[in-house]
C-alpha cells in the first residue's frame, strides 16, 4: 500500500535496489515513512543509521549504529581496514599513524600539503578517512553479495559528520550491485541554516516532498479514526498547508476534544511550528509524571534508556516513540518524529531541563565525552571544569578524525570558559581544527572571536594563521597572503606561516606576494623552490635526494618533495616521489581526501594520463564548495581530456574552472585551465583559437602571466603562432623567456624552447631540432616528445628527406597511440600517408579504450595486486573491481591476470 499523495515518491523508494536516492522536506512530510516503507518492502538485509541531535557531535556515532548488527561480518575484511572500523567506533584500537598537529592543511590544489622538514609521522593519529570509506564500501559490497543490502540514513542533518562523509564515500562508489542508499534530510543537500552539514551527500539523485495537493489532503483526512468535518476540516486544512504529519496530528486532536476545538477560541491558528509543538506537548498531559520524567531525559538523550523502559511504555503506546537495540550496546528510544522529541525537550522548564543534564551526566562517568556534553547543557554560565571536559573531548575526537565534532567542543568550551584568555585560546585552537573542515566562515568567526577577547600577539598571530590557511584553499588569496605573513612575524609560526603563504603565493601568482615571501624564505628549501623554482635549479634538485631521505618515510614530507620536484621540471623524480608517498599515506592512514593537482599535473606530464584524471575527480570530490578547489580540479581534468581528444569535455571542463576563479587574483589555476582550452583547439585543428588562449599565457611584452606555469607553453604558442601570422610577436615571447630562463634552464624548457626557435626558423631549424632531441631527459615527458617528432618529421618531409620523416613519424605514432592521444594519431597517420606510407587505419592502443579508472585497476592488477587490494587502493568495493576486470579482459584481448603485465610493459611510456 503506497501513501496518500505519495504515489511516486512510494514506486521511486520501492524500486530502489542499486545506487542512491535522497529524500528531502520538511519536517512531517514523509520522509521516514517511506524509509520505512522501503525497509519493509525490502528483500534483503536493511542497515540503519538515524541522526540525533545528541549525538551531532559524537565522532562516528552513526557508523555505530550502522556496524551493530553486523560487527561480526567485519571479521571477513583485511585486518587494517577491520581495525580502522571498529577502533573508528571505539571497538578496538586501530592504531593508526599519527600526522601530528594540523598545521598547514592547505589541502593539495596544485602544491603539497606540508612542508618539507615538518615530521608528520608517527602512531596515535587520526583514522585515515579513506582507508574507513573503503572498509565501510568493502563491508557493504561484501554483505550485498550474499543478498540485497538497502542501507537507511534517517535525519541526514543530525548524522555526525564522520558518519555522514564515510556513508557518502561508500555511496559515491557503488557500482551495479544489490546496494542502495535511501536517506532523508530535511533541507536539500548542503543547504539550510545548518551551514552545508549534509554537503557530503550533495549531487545525489533527490525526490523533494512537497506540501499535498487539497485533495490528497482531502483524501488523508478521510482515513484518519476521526475525519474532521465542516469548519474545523477547512481550519486544519488550511493550517496543515499540506503537511502530512500536520494533517494527521491537527485531526487526531480535533477528533480527542470531541470536533469542538475547531470552533473554539483555543481553536484559532497559529503559526503551524507553534500549533504541531502544542499538539505534541499536549500528548504528555495524559501520562503519569514518571513517565514524563523519564521522556525528558531521553529527549535530552536518546540512549537514556536503560532502567527506564517501564516508566516509557506509556508513551511508546501512545505512539510517542518506540524503543529500539538492545545488547551490549544498550537500548535508545526512536520518537517518532523529531518535533515530538522537540515539544518534550522545551516543554518542560529550563530548569528541569538542566537538571536532566545533569542527572544524565552523573551516570557518564565511563563516557567522558558524553558526560561533557550534558555537562555543557546543564551548565548555568561559565564552568572552567566544563570547560576542560569539553576541551578533552575535542582532542578526543580530533585523534579519531572528527574535526567538526573537535571545533564544535572547542567552540562551547570557549562559551563556558570563565578567563577571557582561555576563551580567546579555545576558539583559536577551535579554528585551528575548523582549518581541517574547510569552511572558512566558520574558521573565520571563530579567530574573529578570538580578537575580540585579546590582543595577545601570540594568539593573535595564530588567529591569523587560521584564517590564512583556509583561504588559500579559497580564491582570496590576498587576503591569505596578507595574513600569512603577519602570521609569520611570530618567531615560533614563522616557518610554517612562509610556507602555507607560498602556496597561497603560487595560486595567486601576484608578483609582489610572490617576493615578499621568498624574501623572508632565508634558507627553507621548501620556501625557495615554491616562490621562485627557476632560480639555482640545479641546486634545488641536486638536494632533492638528500630531502627525501630525511623525509625518513613521512609521506606529508614526501608529497611536498613530490611537488617541489614537480616545480623543478623533475617529473621522473616527481612521480616517483608522489606514488611513494601516497602509497605510505593509504598505509599509514590520513590519505588527504583529494589527491592533489600537483600529483595529477606530474602523472599527466609524465604519460599517466588515466592516473592524471583520477587525480582531478579525487580533488573535485573533495572541493566541499570551494571554488578554487573545484576550478583547479577541473582544469586539470580539462588538460587530460583535451589530450585525448574529447575536446567538447574539455572546453566544458576548462570554460567552468575559468568561470570559478578571477584569472587575475588565481593565476594558476587560470593559466592551466586557458593551456587546456588551447590543447582542444589544438586538437580540433582550430589553430586561431589556439594562438588566443596560449597568448593570454604572457603578458603584452612577452613576460609570463605566472612565474611557473606559463614556461610549458612555449612551445604551443610558438606552433600556433607560425600557423596564424604571429610568428614576429612570438619570436619576441619566445627570446624573452630564454633570456630569462638563461641561467639554469630545466631539461625540459631547453627542449620546448629549442622547439619553438625550430618552428619559428624553419630555414635555421635543424640544429635545434637536433639539440631538442639529443636532451637525454627527454623521455620524461612522452608526449611532448613525440610532438617534437612529428614536427621534426613534417620539417624533413618538406625538404624531400622522406626516409628520415618515416622513421620519425613511426616512433611518434607508437607513443601518441601509447597514450590514446587520438588527434595526433590522426595527424601522424595524415604526415606518414603524404611521406609515401599507405597503413591501414590504426587506433589508440587498447589500454587507451578503457577508462581512466579501468587503466588504473588493469595497471595495479598487472603488478600483482587483488581485487581487495586494488579496491583499498582506488577507493572502490572488490566486487566493482573484479566486475571492470571482467568487462576490461576482452577489449585487451586477454583471459587472465597473468598476461597484463607483458600488457603493460608494451604500453608503459619510456
Amino acid at each position: 500500500m503506497t501513501m496518500v499523495g505519495r504515489e511516486s515518491e512510494s514506486a521511486a523508494v520501492l524500486g530502489l535496489t542499486s545506487g542512491v536516492l535522497i529524500l528531502t522536506g520538511e519536517p512531517g512530510a514523509g520522509k521516514s515513512t517511506l524509509l520505512g516503507l522501503a525497509a519493509d518492502r525490502h528483500q534483503g538485509r536493511v542497515l540503519r543509521m538515524t541522526g540525533s541531535e545528541s549525538e551531532a557531535n559524537l565522532t562516528f556515532a552513526g557508523l555505530h549504529q550502522l556496524l551493530r548488527p553486523v560487527l561480526g561480518e567485519t571479521a571477513g575484511l583485511s585486518a587494517r581496514q577491520r581495525s580502522a572500523l571498529l577502533g573508528a567506533i571505539g571497538l578496538e584500537d586501530a592504531k593508526p599513524h599519527d600526522t601530528g598537529p594540523a598545521e598547514t592543511n592547505t589541502r593539495d590544489t596544485g602544491l603539497a600539503e606540508a612542508e618539507p622538514g615538518r615530521v608528520e609521522g608517527g602512531h596515535g593519529g587520526p583514522p585515515d578517512r579513506l582507508l574507513l570509506g573503503v572498509a565501510l564500501l568493502t563491508l557493504l559490497s561484501d554483505l550485498a553479495r550474499r543478498s540485497p543490502v538497502l542501507v537507511v540514513a534517517d535525519d541526514l542533518q543530525w548524522i555526525d559528520a564522520g558518519s555522514l562523509e564515510l556513508l557518502a564515500f561508500a555511496a559515491r562508489r557503488i557500482g551495479d550491485e544489490p546496494l542502495a542508499v535511501l536517506a532523508a534530510a530535511r533541507e536539500p543537500a548542503g543547504e539550510g541554516a545548518g551551514g552545508g552539514a549534509t554537503a557530503p551527500f550533495s549531487g545525489f539523485p533527490v525526490r523533494t516532498l512537497g506540501p499535498l495537493d487539497a485533495t490528497a489532503a482531502g483524501l488523508l483526512l478521510d482515513r484518519q479514526p476521526y475525519p474532521p468535518t465542516g469548519r474545523g476540516r477547512l481550519r486544519i486544512l488550511d493550517q496543515a498547508a499540506g503537511n502530512p504529519l500536520a494533517l494527521v496530528e491537527l485531526a487526531r486532536a480535533n477528533g480527542a476534544c470531541g470536533g469542538d476545538s475547531a470552533d473554539s477560541a483555543e481553536g484559532e491558528l497559529l503559526p503551524p511550528t507553534d500549533r504541531l509543538m502544542r499538539v505534541f506537548a499536549a500528548d504528555l498531559d495524559s501520562l503519569p509524571e514518571a513517565t514524563r520524567q523519564a521522556l525528558l531525559l531521553v529527549a535530552a538523550d536518546e540512549r537514556a534508556v536503560a532502567g527506564r523502559v517501564e516508566a516509557l511504555a506509556p508513551a511508546e503506546a501512545a505512539g510517542l516513540l518506540r524503543l529500539t537495540g538492545g545488547g551490549h550496546d544498550g537500548r535508545r528510544a526512536r520518537f517518532r518524529h523529531p518535533l515530538i522529541r522537540s515539544a518534550i525537550y522545551h516543554s518542560a522548564p529550563l530548569a528541569a531541563r538542566r537538571q536532566a543534564h545533569r542527572d544524565l551526566a552523573a551516570l557518564l562517568s565511563a563516557e567522558p565525552d558524553r558526560r561533557a556534553w550534558h555537562l555543557a547543557a546543564a551548565a548555568e554560565g561559565p564552568d572552567e571544569e566544563i570547560a576542560a571536559a569539553l576541551e578533552e573531548s575535542a582532542a578526543r575526537a580530533r585523534e579519531r578524525g572528527g574535526y567538526t565534532a573537535a571545533t564544535t567542543a572547542l567552540e562551547r568550551a570557549a562559551e563556558l570558559s570563565p578567563g577571557r584568555r582561555d576563551r580567546a585560546r579555545r576558539l583559536v585552537a577551535a579554528a585551528g581544527a575548523a582549518v581541517s573542515t574547510g569552511q572558512p566562515h566558520w574558521v573565520r568567526r571563530l579567530a574573529a572571536g578570538a580578537a575580540e577577547l585579546t590582543d595577545d600577539p601570540a594568539l593573535s598571530a595564530e588567529a591569523s594563521l587560521r584564517v590564512g590557511q583556509v583561504l588559500t584553499l579559497s580564491t582570496e588569496h590576498d587576503t591569505a597572503l596578507s595574513l600569512l605573513l603577519r602570521a609569520a612575524e611570530d618567531p615560533g609560526l614563522r616557518r610554517i606561516a612562509l610556507a602555507s603563504a607560498s602556496v597561497a603565493g603560487f595560486y595567486s601568482g601576484d608578483e609582489e606576494y610572490r617576493l615578499a615571501v621568498r624574501a623572508r624564505a632565508q634558507d627553507d628549501p621548501w620556501t625557495l623552490a615554491v616562490t621562485d623554482p627557476t632560480a639555482h635549479r640545479s641546486e634545488r634538485v641536486a638536494a632533492i635526494p638528500a630531502l627525501v631521505e630525511r623525509a625518513d618515510g613521512d609521506p606529508a614530507r614526501l608529497i611536498s618533495l613530490g611537488a617541489m620536484a614537480w616545480l623543478l621540471d623533475e617529473t621522473a623524480l616527481a612521480v616517483r616521489i608522489f606514488d611513494d608517498a601516497l602509497h605510505r599515506w593509504r598505509l599509514g592512514g590520513t590519505l588527504p581526501i583529494g589527491l592533489g593537482c600537483s600529483a595529477g599535473w606530474a602523472y599527466l606530464d609524465h604519460g599517466l594520463w588515466a592516473q592524471a584524471r583520477t587525480a582531478a575527480v579525487n580533488t573535485n570530490s573533495a572541493g566541499a564548495g570551494l571554488p578554487h578547489l573545484d576550478a583547479a580540479a577541473r582544469s586539470l581534468e580539462a588538460a587530460a581530456l583535451a589530450l585525448t581528444g574529447r575536446t567538447d569535455e574539455a572546453r566544458t571542463a576548462g570554460s567552468a574552472a575559468l568561470s570559478l576563479v578571477d584569472p587575475h587574483r588565481s593565476r594558476a589555476v587560470a593559466v592551466r585551465a586557458r593551456w587546456a582550452l588551447g590543447m582542444a583547439a589544438v586538437a580540433d585543428g582550430d589553430h586561431i583559437g589556439a594562438y588566443e588562449q596560449f597568448r593570454l599565457l604572457f603578458t603584452a611584452d612577452g613576460e609570463p602571466v605566472h612565474y611557473a606555469c606559463s614556461f610549458p607553453a612555449v612551445a604551443e604558442l610558438a606552433a600556433a603562432a607560425v600557423r596564424t601570422g604571429h610568428g614576429a610577436e612570438a619570436a619576441a615571447t619566445v627570446e624573452r623567456i630564454a633570456d630569462r630562463l638563461a641561467e639554469d634552464p630545466s631539461p625540459r624548457m631547453r627542449i620546448l624552447i629549442h622547439r619553438a626557435r625550430a618552428l619559428l626558423e624553419p630555414a635555421d631549424a635543424e640544429p635545434h631540432f637536433a639539440a631538442a632531441l639529443a636532451e637525454p631527459a627527454g623521455g620524461q615527458w612522452p608526449f611532448e616528445r613525440a610532438q617534437l617528432l612529428l614536427d621534426h618529421a613534417e620539417w624533413l618531409r618538406r625538404r624531400h628527406r622522406i626516409t628520415e620523416a618515416r622513421h620519425q613519424l613511426n616512433t611518434a605514432l607508437e607513443t601518441f597511440r601509447r597514450l590514446g592521444a587520438r588527434p595526433w594519431i590522426d595527424r601522424t597517420q595524415a604526415e606518414l600517408r603524404a611521406a609515401g606510407i599507405e597503413s591501414a587505419p590504426t587506433s589508440p592502443d587498447a589500454l587507451t579504450s578503457l577508462s581512466p579508472q579501468q587503466q588504473h585497476i588493469i595497471r595495479l592488477a598487472a603488478q600483482g595486486l587483488s581485487n581487495r587490494e586494488i579496491g583499498e587502493r582506488l577507493f572502490l568495493s572488490p566486487r566493482t573491481v573484479g566486475s571492470h576486470l571482467y568487462r576490461s579482459f576482452p577489449k585487451l584481448g586477454v583471459t587472465a591476470r597473468s598476461q597484463l603485465r607483458d600488457l603493460i610493459e608494451a604500453s608503459c611510456p619510456s
